[in-house]
C-alpha cells in the first residue's frame, strides 16, 4: 500500500517487469501465461501459482529458494481461480524488496513499526527475547520427544500450506521457539513475504487502530479502501488485495460486516477489522504446538469473535 501511494507500484504491472526470472517455469521453459501475472493477481491470490511447495527440501540458500519460487509452475491459468498461495507471496515479497531497494525487515521497521510505535513487532526476534515467545513446533526426532503425531494434516480454512502432509516435520531437529515456523521462510533467513513476522496483541491493535482511522500517519484513507475492497475477479473470490474478507462460513464469525477485512496465519493467528463497527479483534495462538494435527481452532476462532461482538453489544 505504501509503495502504491508513492507511485512505485502499479497494480496492473506484470510481475516479470520486476522479476524477469518469473518468465520461465521449473523446467526452464517459457510459459506465455506468466506474462499475464500482475501484482494485483499476486495480492489477490489469483496468479495461478500453487498454494504450497516444500522448496526447502531441495533449496538450501535464500537465492536458491527464491529462484525455485520464481520458476514454480502455474497450476491454473492466471485470473481464473483464487487460492491462497505461499509461493505467490514469496514472489511478491521479493518483488517488493526490489522496488524498495531494501529488505522487508528494514522497510517495515522504518515505514510501519517505528511510526506506529509497534515496539514488539519484528522479523527475527533477538535471542534474549525468545524465551518469552510461545513455541510453535517440535521438530525433534521422535526418539527425542516421544511424539509421533502428524504435522500439517489439514490447514486452516483459507489459510495454508501442505494439506497433504502426513508426517511430523523434523527439518531443524529442535524445538522452534522465537524463530519462524515455516520452513521455506527459514531458508529465506526469517524474512519473507509469506511468513516470519512476530508481534503482540497490543502492537497489532495499534496497527488496526491506524487502519480504522484513515491510515495516518502511514497511509491515506482511499488507499485502504482500495486494498480492502473484495475483488470481483475471479467470480466468487473472497480476496481483497493482500487481505481476505468474510465469506460464509467465515473464521471471523457471523457478526463482521461486509466491509470487514482480515487475515489468518497458519500457526494460529488472525486479525479482523470491521470499519463499520470500529472494531478490531486480534487472536494470537500457537495452535501448531506441538504438531499441526489439532484443528480445533476452526471452531474456536469464530466462536471467540462472536463472543467478543456479542459482549460489546450487551454493553452498548
Amino acid at each position: 500500500m505504501i509503495l502504491y501511494e508513492r507511485g512505485l507500484l502499479e497494480l496492473e504491472t506484470p510481475i516479470i517487469g520486476v522479476v524477469p526470472e518469473f518468465m520461465a517455469d521449473s523446467c526452464g521453459e517459457p510459459d506465455a501465461r506468466r506474462r499475464d501475472v500482475t501484482f494485483r493477481m499476486l495480492l489477490a491470490h489469483s496468479s495461478g501459482l500453487p498454494a504450497y511447495e516444500k522448496l526447502f527440501l531441495k533449496q538450501h540458500s535464500r537465492d536458491d529458494l527464491l529462484r525455485a519460487a520464481f520458476t514454480t509452475s502455474l497450476s491454473t491459468d492466471p485470473g481464473t481461480h483464487a487460492e491462497y498461495s505461499d509461493i505467490g507471496f514469496i514472489v511478491l515479497g521479493a518483488a517488493l524488496e526490489r522496488i524498495a531497494g531494501e529488505t522487508l525487515a528494514v522497510f517495515c521497521q522504518r515505514e510501519i513499526f517505528g511510526p506506529l510505535g509497534m515496539i514488539n513487532t519484528t522479523f527475527n526476534p533477538p535471542t534474549d527475547s525468545r524465551s518469552k515467545i510461545p513455541p510453535t513446533a517440535d521438530e525433534r526426532a521422535e526418539d527425542e520427544c516421544g511424539a509421533g503425531a502428524p504435522a500439517r494434516a489439514e490447514p486452516e480454512v483459507k489459510s495454508l500450506p501442505g494439506a497433504s502432509e502426513t508426517t511430523r516435520s523434523t527439518f531443524r531437529k529442535k524445538i522452534i521457539q522465537g524463530e519462524v515456523q515455516d520452513e521455506n521462510a527459514c531458508i529465506l533467513g526469517g524474512v519473507a513475504g509469506h511468513a516470519g513476522l512476530f508481534s503482540t496483541a497490543e502492537d497489532l491493535a495499534r496497527f488496526a487502530h491506524t487502519m480504522l482511522h484513515g491510515g495516518r500517519p502511514i497511509l491515506r484513507p482511499e488507499t485502504i479502501a482500495l486494498f480492502t475492497r473484495r475483488e470481483s475477479v475471479p467470480p466468487g473470490t473472497s480476496r481483497a488485495l493482500g487481505w481476505d474478507t468474510p465469506s460464509a462460513p467465515s473464521q471471523s464469525g457471523k457478526h463482521f460486516g461486509p466491509r470487514s477485512f482480515g487475515h489468518l496465519g497458519y500457526t494460529g493467528t488472525s486479525l479482523w477489522i470491521d470499519p463499520d463497527r470500529q472494531l478490531s479483534i486480534t487472536f494470537l495462538t500457537n495452535r501448531t504446538w506441538r504438531d499441526c494435527a489439532n484443528q480445533a481452532i476452526r471452531q474456536v476462532r469464530p466462536k471467540f469473535h462472536d463472543a467478543v461482538v456479542e459482549a460489546l453489544n450487551r454493553t452498548t
